[in-house]
Formats: C-alpha cells, structure tokens, sequence
C-alpha cells in the first residue's frame, strides 16, 4: 500500500508507469522482465464505494463547484432525496461540522455524492471493469450497475437511512467465530 500511495503522490511525472505484482522473487523477477522488454498487460478497474464513516461536512464541495456533470448529478439524487426526506440533503452536505450527524442524512449524502462522483468519471471517460460496495455504498453500486432505477435506489437510501436512524443509540456487533449450532448451543437458557 505505501508503495502504491508513493507512485500515485510523489516523484517524477514520468508518462508511463509500471506496477509488477508477485509472492516471490521469481515472479518479481519476470515481471520486470516483462516490463522492460515492452510488454505491457492492460489491468482492470474496479471502483468500491464506502459507506458511513467515510464521510465529513462539505464532502464533494469541490467537485460540486468545479464539473457541472458532477453538480448536476448531485443536484438530481439530492432532488429526489429531498422529497423522500421533507428536508434539503446538499444543505446538510454543505453545511458545518455535525451537520451529518444523523445517519438518514450522512446515507443519503454518501450516496448523491457516490453517484456524483461514478458520473464524473463516467464523463472522463474512465473505463471502469466492475464495481462494489459497503453498507450503503452498496446501494451506490447497485445503482450504477443498473440493478435500480435512480428512483428505486433512493427510495431505498431513504428507508435505509429512516430505519437505521430509528435505531437505539449505543448498539454494538461483535465478529463470532462459531457456527451456527456452537453459537445456539452456547445461547441455549439465557435471555
């Protein structure tokens, strides 16, 4: 990952670059051969939006202000979003700290800003293989993989958002590692 973030943020500008991936020394070592000997292995792209805990107020401000495909893509998921919610999802968006405190908002703006930006990259022409989610990112992939209309996708960030935000507060998880049988077993006379 640091080797990764290295290439993309520091160095020379150089117009071409190579990645070469391997377990051990031999596959390194062909990998460099490949590289150096004019091969070049186009790899795929894949785009994974996040879900709540990625977001902070005035998230996509920029890119709202700058691409007007952005805006505009923006501007028609926080319309119908609206209407759904009886309240202004880009003011929360745009507006101060805390303003997504409220998980019916952050959601919701997770996934204009989501569509937002998959439109953005659609219009630069980047050629994306596959796409993913987690939590409400998921509803974002299913959108622009064309499993929900835009109208479907936001109904259901709004009855998603509704019914987590409806939730108690000071809930937890916890990650078990028994199957189903140990866990009802070890369950078994308590309430």
């Amino acid at each position: 990952a640091d080797v990764g973030l290295s290439l993309a943020s520091i160095g020379a500008g150089f117009e071409r670059r190579a990645v070469v991936v391997g377990s051990e020394r031999a596959e390194l070592l062909a990998g460099l051969g490949a590289v150096t000997g004019g091969q070049v292995v186009a790899g795929k792209t894949g785009v994974l939006f996040s879900g709540q805990g990625a977001q902070w107020a005035g998230m996509g401000r920029g890119l709202y202000e700058a691409f007007p495909v952005f805006r505009e893509a923006f501007d028609e998921v926080c319309a119908r979003l609206d209407e759904e919610l009886g309240a202004s999802v880009r003011a929360v968006v745009f507006g101060e700290e805390g303003s997504l405190d409220q998980t019916v908002f952050t959601q919701a703006g997770l996934f204009a800003v989501g569509v937002g930006l998959w439109r953005l990259l659609e219009w630069l022409g980047v050629p994306v293989d596959a796409v993913g989610g987690h939590s409400v990112g998921e509803v974002v992939a299913a959108y622009v993989a064309g499993v929900w209309s835009l109208e479907d996708a936001c109904r259901v960030v709004a009855a998603r958002g509704r019914l987590m935000q409806a939730l108690p507060a000071g809930g937890v998880m916890v990650a078990v590692r028994l199957s189903e049988a140990e866990a009802v077993e070890r369950l078994a006379g308590r309430s």
